[in-house]
């Protein structure tokens, strides 16, 4: 996950609307099933996955009343904390 990314999609949803966000999720997924993707590319999109789900518990907890840098700093360390353990 890279939190310029998180940043930039959080300040997207916030300009339109999460359902594009959504929407673009579960087009992703659905391009995993492909049979014919290298596993190269199968990492992109997972990557991109990452940072698109990131960017939708960054907005929720925005829309939850915490500030934005706060909501990605928080989530940030979350994602750390899990990756530590």
């Amino acid at each position: 996950m890279k939190l310029p990314i998180i940043k930039h999609l959080t300040d997207f949803i916030e300009q339109n609307d999460v359902d594009f966000i959504l929407e673009t999720i579960e087009t992703l997924e659905a391009l995993t099933e492909v049979p014919s993707l290298k596993d190269e590319e199968l990492d992109v999109i997972g990557e991109l996955i990452s940072n698109l789900y990131g960017a939708v518990e960054v907005a929720k907890l925005i829309k939850e009343g915490t500030s934005k840098k706060e909501a990605l700093n928080s989530f940030m360390t979350r994602v750390l904390g899990s990756i530590d353990k």
